[in-house]
């Protein structure tokens, strides 16, 4: 059975404005869900499981790897992120898009499994702009914030790798380019045959 939906791959550096735009997409368009990603680290105050991560023990999380069900998983500042297979593949049967808010390593997992997907990688005007608004958040020690901008850096040089760029200078530009993606990959040749087969046959057999 061919797939309704489709997968999207939406990755960026920390402080790029990915949650953000990501959150902004959502808001406006019902046919998209967000994977909600198993993680082994500790939940945080206002989490909610099931709804930010699924929280599992590092054994349990372990166990899925051996049972073959992430679709793609990475190790992040000690703690362990994963993608589930099967869940993805639930919400694209039943004709919704699938976003996937992943690093550039995870990306090129989900391509090898999954290489219908599109993938779309965000990036700040400036590392000026990328470290101000790494700072701007109050949340990290200085060398925390270096630490992160010499990731981001290492993170940004695999953009080549995407299928679609875009620039979030301004907030509500790089909104309109992200939903103009969607847009356009609905309108593709695939998608609205299997969307509209009876319309088309009805059209051609008239």
């Amino acid at each position: 059975m061919s797939k309704l939906g489709t997968l999207y791959i939406v990755s960026a550096p920390s402080g790029a404005g990915k949650t953000s735009l990501v959150k902004a997409l959502l808001e406006q368009d019902q046919q998209i869900c967000v994977s909600v990603s198993h993680t082994t680290r500790d939940m945080r105050p206002g989490e909610v499981d099931g709804k930010d991560y699924n929280f599992v023990a590092l054994s349990d999380f372990d166990a899925m790897i051996g049972r073959g069900e992430f679709l793609e998983y990475a190790e992040v500042f000690t703690n362990k992120y994963g993608t589930s297979q099967i869940w993805v593949e639930q919400q694209l049967q039943q004709g919704l898009d699938v976003i996937l808010e992943i690093d550039w390593q995870g990306a090129q997992q989900v391509r090898r499994l999954m290489p219908e997907s599109v993938s779309v990688f965000i990036l700040p005007p400036s590392t000026d702009a990328l470290r101000e608004r790494l700072t701007g958040r109050g949340q990290d020690a200085a060398e925390v914030i270096e630490h992160r901008m010499s990731q981001a850096i290492s993170e940004m040089s695999h953009y080549a790798e995407f299928d679609y760029l875009i620039i979030n200078d301004d907030f509500q530009t790089a909104l309109g380019e992200l939903q103009s993606v969607f847009a356009g990959q609905r309108l593709t040749l695939d998608r609205q045959q299997r969307k509209h087969q009876g319309l088309l046959a009805g059209l051609l057999s008239a």
